[in-house]
């Protein structure tokens, strides 16, 4: 590559050692963007009321009697579109976030990231709701940054602290909604409704959580993007030349430069002028004749729009970063002013880096295809164990330390614990066990555990001993099939030793 060319792609890439909202002192550049508006935004808006709408009414939908999404951790129980869940299906909850990591990968190469911008509540919540307060309260950018550049006035304190009360406010609300998602919503009404010294560990609970997503909205805001959030990191790794992102047509924008009302003269020297725009960045320069001038200028007229309405600061005509949230702002941004000065829309697009370069789209490649089927197996996994996953679970195991005993010349007996636990949202009475496998057998039960049936989502342990005849107890470990039966139907079984005497 000629060494003055290879120069201007080493300077274009400097932006990629540091961060755009932090200067060489290490001091956070605070971003004000400019209030976007276009078609996407409003799409996105349409977007975000629904997800919103959705996330605050779901704690509150019951299926079948439970919560319709509930992740109680605290208590190890989980539902998940009304079904229950239990530690017991522990292995469906890791085959479960296989099976999304893998999704996550699949989407992120075909869509790069895009959840980021339309759909992950951080940045619903970020531009949907406490911006568009602040742009109500403090106006836009520019507004902003000379009311806090502005001296402390009856005015500024006003709008300051009616701001944050408002998103303090805001913030209990969020509290309370993840709260609903963690220990149900009926829970969290009864800790609003009754005084606070009936519930104090809940509520202080409850500060606490407003408090982590006041800092987040209030002060943390697109630090969480480019910094915490981890998603973005993979975005680095997962992002291929294929991938559709928010992208600037460098082909059709370079050289950028202020628009310029005269036409370009054409040089003395053709040749050299080529060479100097193909290493300024134009892809396809014009050769100069008497009728057609060289190209020297691209559609970019440099107006800044698009870094002026980026939430996290960035150039998108650098490339594509990992501070990039594919939000949009810039698409419309950039329309808005193509729009204005009669040029076409779509300087920045969502495309890939191969359509920019070579004008195709191809999503499908082998990485697509080799994710896709390692998705589908994987869901077709899910399903099946799903539709095979039983209403309860039991589980017999011989208590530790207990060797078999004697009952008489008959029968020997084993010691066993028991657990049961019922996934479904109804009361199972008349439970018994029954030893499957082994004729003749005969279960004694330590307490009347198993009389009482099993209540609804709810663990049931016990004690029992399970004889059998010594004459046919041949080998040293038996197996033993059991089975719990309610009303008389098979509901779920296991299997367990018998220990006996050596022969």
């Amino acid at each position: 590559m000629n060494k003055d060319i290879e120069k201007v792609y080493q300077d274009t890439e400097s932006f990629r050692d540091r961060l755009a909202t932090v200067d060489k002192q290490g001091k956070r550049i605070w971003v004000y963007p400019k209030k976007p508006s276009g078609r996407f935004y409003k799409w996105r808006t349409i977007v975000s009321w629904v997800l919103l709408a959705a996330l605050f009414t779901m704690p509150f939908i019951k299926v079948n009697g439970e919560q319709f999404l509930l992740l109680n951790v605290l208590e190890g129980k989980f539902v998940i579109f009304g079904m229950v869940f239990t530690p017991q299906d522990l292995h469906l909850f890791a085959l479960a976030m296989m099976t999304l990591m893998i999704f996550i990968v699949l989407f992120t190469v075909v869509f790069g990231r895009i959840f980021c911008g339309w759909v992950c509540p951080q940045t619903i919540f970020m531009e949907m709701v406490f911006r568009k307060i602040e742009y109500l309260i403090e106006g836009d950018a520019s507004q902003q940054r000379k009311l806090n550049a502005a001296p402390w006035t009856t005015e500024k304190v006003i709008k300051k602290v009616s701001k944050h009360a408002i998103f303090y406010g805001i913030a209990v609300v969020i509290a309370n909604l993840f709260l609903s998602y963690i220990i149900g919503s009926d829970r969290v009404l009864e800790i609003i409704s009754e005084p606070i010294s009936e519930h104090f560990g809940g509520f202080i609970a409850m500060l606490i959580f407003a408090g982590l997503f006041y800092g987040v909205f209030a002060f943390m805001r697109e630090q969480v993007c480019t910094t915490i959030c981890p998603y973005g990191r993979m975005q680095s790794v997962l992002i291929v030349p294929e991938t559709i992102v928010v992208i600037y047509d460098f082909v059709r924008g370079e050289p950028r430069g202020k628009l310029k009302k005269s036409k370009a003269k054409a040089k003395a020297n053709p040749a050299t002028d080529i060479a100097q725009t193909v290493a300024a960045g134009a892809a396809s320069p014009e050769v100069a004749t008497a009728e057609a001038p060289i190209k020297v200028q691209g559609d970019c007229i440099d107006c800044g729009l698009c870094v002026r309405v980026c939430p996290t600061g960035i150039d998108i005509r650098n490339g594509t970063q990992l501070e990039c949230v594919n939000c949009t702002a810039c698409i419309d941004a950039c329309d808005s002013i193509m729009e204005k000065v009669g040029k076409p829309k779509g300087l920045i697009r969502y495309d890939s880096l191969i359509g920019v370069e070579k004008g195709v789209r191809k999503i499908f490649t082998w990485r697509v295809a080799a994710y896709s089927a390692v998705l589908v197996a994987l869901l077709v996994l899910q399903a099946a164990l799903l539709i095979t996953r039983s209403d309860v679970e039991l589980q017999v195991f011989r208590t530790p330390g207990q060797l078999y005993q004697k009952v008489d010349d008959t029968w020997l007996a084993n010691l066993y614990n028991w657990e049961m636990v019922n996934k479904t949202s109804e009361d199972i009475p008349n439970v018994e066990f029954r030893v499957l496998n082994f004729e003749g057998a005969r279960i004694r039960y330590i307490g009347d555990n198993h009389e009482r049936g099993l209540a609804k989502n709810a663990l049931s342990k016990g004690v029992m001993f399970i004889d059998l005849p010594i004459d046919k107890v041949g080998h040293r470990k038996t197996e033993l099939v059991i089975g719990v039966y309610a009303n008389g139907k098979l509901i779920d079984k296991t299997t367990t030793n018998f220990l006996g005497p050596i022969k």
